[in-house]
């Protein structure tokens, strides 16, 4: 059995985790404060891709990103990179799908926050990014917690954008998804279900690590 889909769909998810981490909250952040015409507008954008078939969000990052598009274009003639067709091609795709995750459920966490925390932090001298760091995502954890094992277990299993954009290639671009897939079309249930099994495997560890450190962290708080 190969196992290099289950490498590759591990690659890819921690990776789209982490950049979705970063710029979910810096969007959730910075939106949550902003004035409410300007909120509903940036959410619509920023939501959109929860709301469309993978399909859909695949195709239109082939006409972003395509050899014969202006950016898949240049990339490729100026350094010889084709940003579409390979395992990280479907980096792109997973963080744009599973960014809206992330940025909701750090929204919601933001905008619960009590702002007279922030408010005493400031009148002992603290600085706004100490603030945010020592005060704001220490009590917002939760949310934070809770959208980043969604964007991650929502990445493990995309298969849409990801088969439009990176393809399946064994050994170069092949995830479980794509692999499930291949194989039922090919006749081959039984290794199928190995996949489908290891996938619900890792999804049941990581929603029960997640489990355990909430309630870890509640332990701490009574």
């Amino acid at each position: 059995m190969d196992w290099y889909p289950l490498v590759n769909s591990l690659r890819i998810a921690a990776i789209s985790t982490g950049v979705v981490f970063f710029l979910g909250i810096f969007a959730a952040y910075y939106i949550a404060k902003a004035p409410r015409l300007v909120k509903g507008l940036l959410d619509v954008v920023l939501t959109l891709p929860l709301v469309l078939p993978p399909t859909v969000v695949g195709y239109l990052l082939l006409l972003a990103l395509g050899p014969r598009r202006p950016a898949g274009a240049w990339m490729l003639e100026h350094f010889g990179v084709r940003l579409t067709m390979q395992w990280w091609s479907a980096v792109f795709a997973t963080v744009v799908v599973t960014f809206p995750l992330m940025y909701r459920t750090a929204r919601g966490a933001f905008e619960s926050f009590d702002e007279t925390l922030a408010q005493a932090g400031r009148t002992l001298g603290r600085s706004n990014t100490w603030i945010f760091w020592r005060v704001r995502m220490p009590v917002c954890r939760q949310g934070i917690l809770a959208g980043t094992v969604l964007s991650f277990a929502r990445a493990l299993g995309e298969y849409g954008a990801t088969s439009m954009i990176a393809g399946y290639t064994p050994g170069r671009t092949a995830a479980i998804s794509t692999t499930v897939y291949q194989l039922w079309r090919t006749g081959q249930d039984a290794l199928a279900l190995r996949w489908v099994l290891v996938n619900l495997g890792i999804s049941a560890a990581v929603l029960l690590a997640v489990n355990l450190l909430e309630r870890k962290e509640a332990g701490k708080w009574r």
